[in-house]
């Protein structure tokens, strides 16, 4: 029988240093974009696999975290970190005005609400002289950490420059999101979260204040969500369009089903499955999306709790 579960720490160990490892197995800017779209889809994963709210406009918090990360560091000048702390403050108090109007609703009418609010979001992203219109923030600068850190240095392995700095960054950017949401989901606002998930009348007629607890995972989502794209824009040098846009909110809630909602590692898995499929199936054009949607059909289909939810259930563990 498998011996280790999400809590046991010798997991944690054997997943951080197969993540100091993967740059010199992985191209490390695809590890990087993995590492940040698994950081956006657990973000997401809060919100829904544990909170119950499944919102379709959370692009509007990654793009918005790219964008307002790229403004800083490239008009404002700040340090990568400071900016992505900025971008992260910036979502979280727009995730506090989307959900102070999203959550007064439920079901469908919840999810039509983010969408709505979301598609202001992009008007306003292609609008605003700040953002660059439709051509984004491009040449973003990646600058130093704490003053001391060239996020530009390489280094030579086997031949090959690695950019080793900045992947640990965006490593350590990665792990600290997830040290967050694994504290939450396991600290009593967490079992709390779940309680309401289940059976928000009860959870109510218990005393819980249920909008305020939907409120607050509503904000951290978003936040991390922001953290996840302003890490984007540091390692792409660019915040575009795509970034805020409805088939983001879309790849996001595919990415998490795919993994398994309510689970640690599965949209970090589902995250890593769908943007590895779109880079080994880019050269067939449009037909990535009908490819991609076929397998999201057929693992529905066979993996009705998602990969890391089904081996979860076939270990009897808590991944």
């Amino acid at each position: 029988m498998f011996p280790l579960d999400i809590r046991h720490p010798a997991l944690w160990a054997v997943l951080v240093v197969a993540g100091l490892i993967a740059p010199f197995a992985v191209y490390p800017i695809f590890m990087m974009e993995l590492l940040c779209f698994g950081l956006f889809a657990a973000a997401f994963n809060l919100l829904l696999g544990f909170g119950g709210l499944l919102s379709f406009g959370h692009a509007a918090f990654f793009g918005s975290g790219a964008y307002i990360c790229g403004y800083l560091l490239k008009e404002w000048g700040l340090s990568p970190e400071l900016g992505i702390l900025a971008a992260t403050a910036c979502c979280a108090l727009l995730g506090l005005l989307i959900g102070a109007v999203a959550i007064r609703r439920q079901g469908i009418y919840f999810a039509m609400v983010t969408l709505a609010l979301a598609q202001i979001v992009f008007f306003l992203c292609v609008q605003a002289p700040q953002t660059g219109g439709e051509d984004g923030l491009q040449g973003i600068p990646q600058g130093r950490v704490f003053g001391l850190f060239d996020l530009v240095h390489t280094v030579s392995v086997g031949g090959q420059d690695v950019p080793l700095t900045l992947y640990l960054f965006v490593y350590a950017v990665f792990l600290a999101g997830m040290w967050l949401i694994y504290r939450t989901v396991y600290s009593p606002f967490g079992q709390t979260l779940k309680a309401i998930r289940e059976n928000e009348a009860r959870a109510l007629s218990l005393g819980y204040r249920v909008e305020r607890y939907k409120l607050l995972v509503f904000v951290q989502s978003a936040s991390l969500a922001g953290t996840a794209g302003a890490t984007k824009a540091i390692v792409f040098r660019l915040a575009s369009l795509t970034d805020v846009s409805w088939h983001m909110s879309g790849e996001v809630v595919l990415m998490t089903l795919l993994g398994g909602m309510g689970t640690i590692l599965g949209p970090v898995v589902g995250a890593f499955t769908v943007r590895a499929l779109h880079n080994e199936l880019a050269s067939l054009g449009s037909w990535v999306t009908v490819i991609i949607g076929a397998i999201f059909v057929i693992c529905v289909l066979a993996f009705r709790r998602g990969f890391i939810g089904e081996a979860g259930r076939l270990l009897k563990k808590d991944f």
